[in-house]
């Protein structure tokens, strides 16, 4: 059994770590050292903040740090580090500030919007009531006009801006001040673009009007997977309150000092990162456009974001594509969401960018055996072994 396990492991980092462009925008490499942390001896350890356990004094330290950094990169007054994923950000969000029976309001999977917190996710276990913004597909953002009548009128208890499918900033500043006129507490679910947002190139929701921002840690953020709460001192101190025990016990301590190790890489190489990411997903829209794809909102520069969205009807057609990319060794969603997070931190840049879209277009459009496809993209990650935007050794 240890062999076959070992195999597999082994066969699984030789195919995707070093052999295919990942495009999936919820995934990224993590760098040598963040990794390395990930098999410390934290993550044998307990603590918890009613000082039960001894031998914690290193372990309290790390978190401490972690969280001053966390301040520091996105400009909060509180950080907590502990959720053990983005989706359990989402949770202690809603069940911190709504309580059963309440609306809230954020986008509609149909839209874009995460899942998880749909009618069918976290609000159906807390009894809540989900209302969907209004969005507009031609420019893939929330209707400002008609989501302030909705939140006028119906009154949620959270507004939460954020979604799956993210390519422009959200009207977090317009739609904030109405939000607060019914006495609804604001968050930003940031999952997708955290790293951006580290990076001063998306929006800044806690300066916009959100009180919480949150998400998960792994995305365009290039930490370990796990999540993170930002939030200013009011709404943070409830949530630190009552997180532990109600929604994480143990909190994953491996996971926190390499989330905390990879806190210092964004503030070292933040901005430098995620300005190339933005560089770089526009150049692929545009590479990709210019090849028959259907890139959507060419009229507005196609994204702002680490995704391109390539729109071909929906998941069943989305497959079909996703599929078709994976035999050539270019690995994308159902929803044909490219994410250029990834490649961007193994030092690509805007060449790389017209390569990849010439790599799709031959592995879906061009009547070529996947194979020699495959073996191209093969040879050209080659070159593309190294993780970027981390301190040396």
């Amino acid at each position: 059994m240890k062999n076959e396990i070992l195999s597999l492991v082994e066969k699984h980092e030789q195919w995707r770590l070093k052999e295919t462009i990942n495009l999936i925008p919820s995934e990224n490499v993590t760098s040598p050292a963040v990794r390395a942390l990930l098999s410390s001896d934290f993550g044998h350890r307990y603590t918890s903040p009613d000082k039960f356990y001894m031998g914690t004094k290193f372990t309290d330290e790390i978190q401490h740090y972690g969280e001053q950094l966390a301040r520091d990169v996105f400009n909060s007054e509180v950080a907590d580090l502990r959720p053990l994923s983005g989706h359990i950000a989402d949770l202690v969000f809603l069940a911190c500030f709504t309580k059963p029976k309440d609306k809230a309001i954020c986008i509609s999977r149909e839209s874009g919007g995460y899942p998880g917190i749909s009618n069918k996710g976290i609000s159906q276990a807390l009894g809540l009531k989900m209302l969907d913004f209004p969005f507009s597909k031609a420019e893939m953002n929330i209707k400002i006009e008609e989501a302030a009548d909705i939140i006028l009128k119906q009154k949620p208890r959270a507004v939460i801006f954020g979604a799956s499918l993210f390519l422009f900033s959200h009207p977090v500043r317009q739609l904030s001040k109405i939000a607060k006129e019914v006495n609804a507490t604001v968050g930003f679910d940031g999952s997708h673009v955290l790293g951006l947002i580290a990076g001063r190139q998306f929006q800044d929701p806690l300066r916009e009007g959100a009180s919480v921002l949150f998400g998960s840690t792994h995305k365009s953020f290039f930490g370990p997977q796990g999540g993170i709460v930002l939030a200013d001192k009011k709404h943070g101190e409830i949530i630190r309150k009552r997180i532990h025990p109600a929604y994480v016990d143990n909190a994953h301590w491996n996971r926190i000092a390499a989330l905390s190790l990879a806190l210092a890489e964004m503030k070292e190489f933040g901005r430098t990162y995620a300005k190339q990411v933005v560089q770089n997903a526009q150049e692929l829209a545009k590479a990709v456009a210019e090849k028959g794809f259907p890139a959507v909102c060419s009229s507005l520069g196609f994204t702002r974001s680490h995704q391109v969205y390539l729109d071909f009807g929906g998941y069943k057609n989305g497959r079909a594509v996703a599929r078709k990319l994976e035999k050539a060794n270019i690995i994308a969603d159902s929803g044909v969401r490219l994410g250029v997070n990834e490649v961007t931190r193994r030092g690509m840049r805007k060449a790389e960018m017209q390569k990849i879209a010439e790599f799709i277009g031959r592995a879906y459009k061009k009547s070529e055996n996947p194979s020699q496809v495959k073996r191209d993209v093969v040879n050209f990650m080659k070159d593309f072994q190294e993780v970027k935007f981390c301190f040396s050794k």
